[in-house]
Formats: C-alpha cells, structure tokens, sequence
C-alpha cells in the first residue's frame, strides 16, 4: 500500500530525497509520517504531517522536511546536512480511520 523509495549511500554533509507513493484513499486527509529504524535500535519517529501540522524529532529538526505532494499522492522527506547517525532503515507510515499501513523500508547510510 505504501512504496517507499530514494534511500541510497551518502556522504555526511550531503543530502537525500526519500519519497512514499501510495492510493488516494490512504494519502488523502489523512495523518502520514516517516520512522527510521536504526541497527540494534527501536523504531522511531522522525517527522509527522496532518492537516494542521508537521513535527520533527529533536534530532532532525532545521535538517529534514517533510512534506506531501498532492499531484502525486506522495509524502517526501528531504534530508540535508546528513549525519552518520542518520543512517537507519526509513519507513513511510499512514493512518486512515484507525487502520495503520507501513511502507516496506529504504535504506539510507551516510557515512563519515
């Protein structure tokens, strides 16, 4: 339901687009965010959109945007100033009347 892609190897200081295409009737109206999952480590949040608002984890805030295209019923999230602590399994995830859908993951490694 969810198709995450843009993941790739980076150098730190370098920047990255990841982008999550998915059905108009989960991408409409409805909460999306980006988690990162790095080795050895929980799943986290790292930035959130609604119709009201966007957040962003401590760690990534003035460095990541996240943002929806409406042409494509697409979330993105730009990654700048990439740091090797960023490197992690990123999943797209979206809420529609309850039911949760996660996307199958891309992988960013940003290196030192």
């Amino acid at each position: 339901q969810l198709q995450a892609c843009g993941g790739g190897s980076v150098q730190a200081g370098e920047s990255l687009r990841l982008s999550c295409t998915t059905s108009r009737g989960i991408f409409s109206f409805n909460p999306m965010a980006w988690y990162r999952q790095a080795p050895g480590e929980q799943r986290k949040l790292v930035a959130s959109i609604s119709s009201t608002a966007t957040n962003y984890a401590d760690a990534v805030k003035g460095r990541f945007t996240i943002s929806r295209d409406n042409t494509k019923n697409a979330l993105d999230l730009q990654m700048n100033s990439l740091k090797p602590e960023d490197t992690a399994i990123y999943y797209c995830w979206a809420n529609r009347h309850g039911s949760v859908y996660w996307g199958q993951g891309t992988l960013v490694t940003v290196s030192s």
